[in-house]
Formats: structure tokens, sequence, C-alpha cells
């Protein structure tokens, strides 16, 4: 039986254009055929501003179709009387939890839905027990969300939905601030709600691996349904993947690769075992390490200048409170001038508290920071901030001027530059992050939120930093815009010599991109190293939250050596232990 079915979706919404002064009809979707049946798992993918969220707020009746119909479990999302029963029917994860949080107190949130269901009392201490604990965040029942790191919130959200126990769950990008396990722990969840009590399941995610269990997935493309099939069928599509601004995962890659180096591999693997299983059945000669040749990472030089030295930093929050948590335990670091560092923790292991004391937004409670050869305390904050820029979690908050432009231009006019050398800041800015000159003129909060995720990253670029902090500055960003602006930092990195400081939870991209790693696991330094040595240790990064990229993984699983960790690494090994 169906459970989603919109025949001839359309949505248009109305916006504002300040550069032709009039009002622009915008199609967001555009003869939006999908069916999807009671207790199956799709998953949907797209460009950001292809129609996905736009898509998914129309299964709660949270929009309304412009054009067309859009029925869920049995009701008409058009008929006011039904919203009601939709919304018991569907439960919604917004991609930014704090859109969902409303109580002072986590329990609190989470018994909120099943309250106004009319749920019994000890029914609801039950739900929300159950549903604490199916994300991981049972210990933190009675903290203050506020507390909480976006990670954690996401997972209160997650958990606050499963309390309702609604037929259909629909998530928005429900896992872009989650750690690697975290993000695991969520998808076995739903997938486990799937398997075992029948919940219709739809997913909207950019991260591929997260899709490959998925009965169905749904791409779309400007508004419309482009492809509809099997993860297998998709994946293995990898051009047409990359054309529509997405990616695939790593091992279905390394099996392309394979396949382009002569060896007769299917192009369908789409999973770290299914791999792992082809090279054991295929393979033909033993693994010789005099084989592999060495390429060692080029050391920074001895003499390079010190721009960051943290000293036995320690942090409390809310000290001498009920809420009082060490939230950084007595690390030390140095970085030196022109380092890429990845910066990479679980989920609440501090690496947010950490880098918002390395442009003195925040002070130690014990220990020192010394930036570009000063005392923090002693150094003016105005030159800190603009030799060190910070890039938020969530650095579409900031976002406040009228225009894209104005926005971006706000950090180089307060820094007095001439009018023409902020025009050429501004445009450099945008550049680099994607923003087209049409979008110039418009309201950053009348676009997506990758692209106004772009925007406040240009804002930061704009002001020209020695140092360039970012904090998961790609979560929610569809792979091709990810790997825009990832590229392009990297080419600023290389070419103007600026120092990095890249917080991410995206184990392929911290290795890809850093020369020095730095973890962090429950406030104190676990290891700093280069990215061989840091991804060798898969085991111990597992247990602290982490996870290594999907190559490392695959070849420990084959007793190859650990300190692979890309898809050029892997394909110069399997090549020889394959080839006839």
């Amino acid at each position: 039986m169906d459970f989603v079915k919109t025949t001839d979706l359309a949505f248009e919404y109305v916006q504002f254009s300040e550069k032709e002064n009039k009002h622009e009809h915008i199609r967001a979707l555009d003869g939006v055929d999908i069916t999807i049946a009671k207790g199956e798992f799709v998953a949907i993918l797209g460009h950001n501003g292809s129609g996905k969220s736009t898509f998914a707020k129309h299964l709660n009746a949270l929009l309304i179709p412009s054009g067309g119909v859009v029925m869920v479990n049995g009701f008409d999302t058009k008929n006011e009387h039904d919203t009601w029963n939709i919304r018991q029917s569907a439960g919604m994860i917004f991609q930014n939890p704090d859109n969902q949080m409303i109580a002072s107190v986590i329990e609190e949130d989470v018994a909120f839905g099943p309250e106004n269901l009319g749920v019994d009392p000890a029914e609801i201490r039950a739900r929300v027990d159950a549903s604490l604990k199916t994300v991981g965040m049972y210990e933190h029942a009675k903290a203050a969300p506020h507390f909480l790191s976006g990670g954690q919130k996401q997972r209160v959200a997650i958990a606050s939905v499963l309390a309702m126990k609604p037929q259909c769950i629909v998530l928005d990008e429900p896992t872009a601030m989650l750690d690697p396990v975290g993000r695991k722990e969520v998808i076995e969840t739903i997938k486990r709600l799937n398997r075992e009590e029948g919940i219709t399941i739809i997913l909207i995610t950019h991260y591929m691996e997260e899709t490959v269990d998925a009965d169905r997935l749904v791409v779309m493309e400007n508004g419309k349904v482009v492809m509809d099939a099997t993860p297998k069928n998709i994946f293995k599509q990898i051009e047409e993947m990359r054309r529509l601004g997405l990616d695939v995962p790593q091992v279905t890659e390394l099996a392309d690769e394979l396949s382009k180096k002569g060896i007769d591999i299917p192009t369908d693997i789409i999973t770290i075992d299914e791999m792992a299983d082809f090279v054991v059945a295929h393979q033909k000669r033993p693994y010789a390490p005099q084989q592999r040749a060495q390429k060692a990472l080029a050391p920074k030089s001895q003499r390079a200048e010190t721009v960051i030295n943290v000293q036995n930093l320690t942090n409390i929050y809310a000290r001498k409170s009920a809420f009082e948590k060490k939230a950084i335990d007595n690390i030390s670091f140095t970085i030196q001038k022109g380092e890429f560092v990845g910066l990479i923790g679980h989920t609440g292991s501090g690496k947010s508290t950490l880098i918002q004391h390395l442009n003195a937004l925040m002070k130690p409670t014990s220990g020192t920071i010394t930036l570009f050869n000063e005392p923090i305390e002693t150094a003016r904050l105005k030159q800190i901030r603009q030799r060190v820029g910070l890039v938020f979690q969530y650095p579409e908050h900031p976002l406040f001027e009228m225009t894209v432009y104005k926005d971006v231009a706000f950090g180089p006019e307060n820094m007095g530059l001439s009018k023409e050398e902020v025009d050429v800041r501004v445009r450099e800015a945008l550049a680099i992050v994607g923003i087209r000159e049409k979008h110039f003129d418009k309201s950053p909060f009348e676009l997506s939120g990758g692209q106004k995720r772009r925007v406040a990253i240009a804002g930061v670029l704009a002001m020209n930093p020695e140092i360039l902090i970012l904090d998961e500055p790609t979560a929610g960003l569809d792979p091709k815009g990810r790997d825009k602006i990832l590229a392009q930092i990297q080419a600023m990195h290389e070419q103007l010599n600026i120092t990095v400081i890249l917080v991410s939870h995206s184990m392929e991209d911290i290795a890809r991109l850093a020369n020095k790693v730095i973890v962090i696991n429950n406030g104190q330094l676990e290891f700093i190293g280069d990215p061989p040595s840091v991804f060798s240790q898969s085991k111990r990064l597992t247990e602290i939250g982490l996870a290594a990229p999907q190559i490392s993984i695959l070849m420990e699983k084959l007793n190859l050596p650990r300190d692979v960790y890309t898809v050029g690494g892997a394909v110069e090994i399997l090549q020889e232990v394959l080839r006839v």
C-alpha cells in the first residue's frame, strides 16, 4: 500500500529582486511524481537547491502544493482538516536541530510530542527513556539543550520524533553535524525502525554511504526527479552522479578506478564488505611490501614560524554550578605558519570550545595561548580577529544584511579599506565559494541552506586572514559544493601560505587535505601527527567515536598496509594483488 503519492507536484514561491525592482516567481518543484510504499526506505539525493527539502516539507503539510496533489497515508495535504492526521503519521526531523527545541531540559523536550498526543504519563516516561537510549543521549536527560554541541542537539531532535512513534519519519540531513560513529548509530537506528517496526523512512542526505541499504534512491535536479532506482544501479553511474553535483561511496570509486586499470571487477560495488569479499575471492598474488612506492609527506621546515602555541589549556564551563563541566583538559600543541591542520574528535569532545580560544572568543580557565609570538591576553582583540578568521559551525546564523554583497562587505568595510578594495575582496570571496553575481543583490535569507553557508564563509574569507579556522564549514553542502569550497581553501593555503585549521567529521576530507591531524577525545589530546600515522589507528579512532576513511578500513580488513587512506593509494596496491 502506498504511504506517499505525489502527482504532478509543483511548488512556486515569490521573491523580490532588488536589482530588477520586481517580484519573481521561482518554481522549486516542477512536476514531481513519487510513490513510496508503506514500510519502504527511500533516500532522496540532489544538489543544494534541487528541491529535496521543499519536497520533504510537503510530506507533513508544512508546505501546500501550488499545483498537483500530495497524498500522505491516504490524506490530501491540501485539506486542512487532515493536517493533524498527516502530522501524526509523518514525523519530520529538520537539518538544524535548534529549530525543533523548545524546552529547557532535554527529557522535557522529548516528552513534548507524546504529551500533545495525549499519551499516558507512564508510557511517556518509557518512550522518553527508550528514545534517548536509542540515540545515545540518555545520560544527558537532565541537561539543558544549550549546553549541547550541534551533533548532540540533533540526536535529541531525532529522539523527540521517535518518542511520538510515527508511521513515517522524514529526515532532512539528520546527521550533518554528527561524528562518524554518531552518524552510523543514527542510520542503524532508522534502518532498525524500518526493518523491525515497519516505519517508512524518507532520508535526505549528502553522505552517500548512508544510503547503500535503502530500497531506492530518488535523485532530484532543479525541482525534477531525474533518477529513481536501487542504490547499485544509481551509484554505478559515476559520471552522471558527478554531473549532478553528487558523488559515490569511496569503494565504488575504487572499483571504477580498478576497472579502468584493466581489472575485471564489478563496478556496482557499494560497501566495504563487498569490496573486501571480491579481493579475497580474486587475489592472484600475495602482497609484497617492496612493490609499493613509499611516498613520504614533505615535512615542514624546523625553522617555520610558530603561529599558535597552546600550553596546558583547560576550560571549565559553568564553574561552581550544577552544570560544571571540563570541556578542555590540559591540552598542549603548536601549529606552524602554513600548516594545514585537521582537527577531529567525537561530538562533544571539545573541538568547538578549543578553536574559540584561538581568536579570544573564549578565555582559558588555566593555561596559556600565544598567537604570533604574543600572549593572547595582551594582544588587541581587533588585531587578533583580523588575523585569525573563524567560520562557525552554523555560519549562516550571523547573516544580517539586506543583500549578499553587503553581508560579505561588512568585515572589509570595518577594516577601513577603500571602496575599490572592498569590492575586489567581496567579488573574489564570493567567487571562491561559488556564489554567482546574479545572487549579489538578493537577500541572503532567500537562498538555500547551502548557499547561505557559502555566503557566510565568504564573509570571513573577504577579510584575508592569516589563520583560517573552519568549524564544519561544509556540513549540509552537496558533494560538488563541498569539494569546490575545500579545493579553493586548499588553493589559498598553498598559494598564500596561510595557516588552515579545519574541524570536520569527514575523515576522507581530513585525510586528503591535512598535513597534520589533531585528535581530541573528551577534552584531552588523543593523537597528533601526520595522516598516515593517525588513520592507521583505525581501531582506537572507532573506540573514541570516530572512524578512519573507508579505504583505511578496507586495508585493515584485507591485512594490507594500514597507512593507505586514499583511493589512489588503494588502486596502487590492489591492482598488483589482483592482476594475473
